[in-house]
């Protein structure tokens, strides 16, 4: 006689569970959860990293609200397909695809993963490479996403030596990389930032510092070369005044640019920039193994420093997206995983 009794379900080991933040849908910080989920498993062309430190930075926000709404076409329409946030990380390789020739297990390395807010993550090879020898996991987790996206900002304005380039939310997480990358470029700084802020932006690197609750940068006879937008809160008309006829302005990011595509400033920036030799520009800053190798070396040489405000263990994780949300750290947060 056939057995119609249900086959009971085999419950994962605790070996193959691991503590993550996830979130069911989209929303503010009050939608992560802090749960016991599978460990994922690499593919082929995939580490899986034992996350020690995971960096907070605006990425994740975006991917937790799903704003701009354009960014659900890629990561789920309805809710995360990948339930697990963070993006920053710093840890021990534990497992590598098939594939992986780059990375062993018990390699430390730092950059990008899938869900770096759990205590392992899943990431690919080319987003990854060995952590820099003067520098533990805390300070290492806070660098891929922020650094990089400065620098390739920086890239993008042409920045060269002996030219001037102000900085819009030099006290971040991204400002604070782009004050010591432009200094480093031989460029004069300018960081614009709030009062609490004046003598940690004059710290890294910058020559001068606007307090923008009592200065209008824009309303002044001084004009740039450069200008790097990291705060998203003017128009590209405003910003325009305070540069150079012939000077750049990088927008960076998608905060203040529209709900819908997050990119309204970057349009209008290219429809103004038909009649005028202002050059206008909006580059995507993806993590990639060339310029996190820039990065490792200037960490090394001591040209650049990371600047960790405070520490959050995992299950504070909302408490540090909300920080990050108000605008009012200084530098970045960092995760404690392990």
């Amino acid at each position: 006689m056939m057995n119609t009794e249900p086959t009971p379900m085999t419950a994962p080991s605790p070996d193959a569970l691991m503590s993550a933040i996830v979130q069911d849908r989209y929303g503010s910080a009050d939608v992560l959860q802090l749960r016991a989920i599978e460990r994922p498993r690499p593919r082929p062309d995939e580490v899986i990293v034992r996350v020690h430190a995971a960096g907070v930075d605006f990425g994740v926000w975006h991917l937790m609200e799903g704003m701009p709404y354009a960014v659900r076409l890629a990561t789920g329409l309805r809710r995360p397909r990948n339930p697990v946030r963070g993006l920053e990380l710093a840890g021990v390789v534990a497992e590598v695809g098939a594939k992986v020739t780059g990375f062993a297990p018990g390699d430390a390395v730092f950059g990008t993963g899938a869900g770096s807010f759990a205590e392992y993550a899943r990431a690919t090879q080319s987003t990854l490479v060995p952590m820099p020898s003067n520098l533990g996991f805390e300070a290492a987790a806070v660098v891929p996403v922020s650094a990089t996206t400065a620098l390739v900002g920086l890239r993008a304005a042409n920045l060269q030596a002996g030219q001037t380039v102000l900085i819009t939310g030099a006290g971040g997480g991204v400002g604070s990389y782009a004050v010591q990358l432009a200094r480093a470029m031989g460029a004069e700084v300018t960081a614009v930032c709030s009062t609490s802020k004046l003598d940690f932006v004059r710290a890294l690197g910058a020559a001068h510092a606007i307090d923008y609750t009592r200065d209008d940068f824009t309303t002044g006879d001084r004009t740039y070369d450069a200008i790097i937008d990291l705060a998203g809160s003017r128009g590209v008309s405003t910003l325009r005044r305070a540069l150079a006829p012939t000077g750049t302005l990088v927008l960076v990011g998608g905060e203040g640019g529209g709900k819908w595509l997050g990119m309204g400033r970057q349009v209008w920036s290219k429809i103004v920039g038909v009649a005028t030799r202002q050059k206008f520009r909006s580059p995507l800053a993806l993590v990639n193994q060339a310029d996190l190798r820039i990065l490792k070396d200037m960490l090394e040489a001591g040209t650049l420093t990371p600047v960790v405000e405070r520490r959050y263990p995992l299950h504070e994780v909302p408490t540090a997206i909300r920080a990050l949300a108000a605008g009012h750290s200084r530098g970045k947060a960092v995760i404690t995983v392990s």
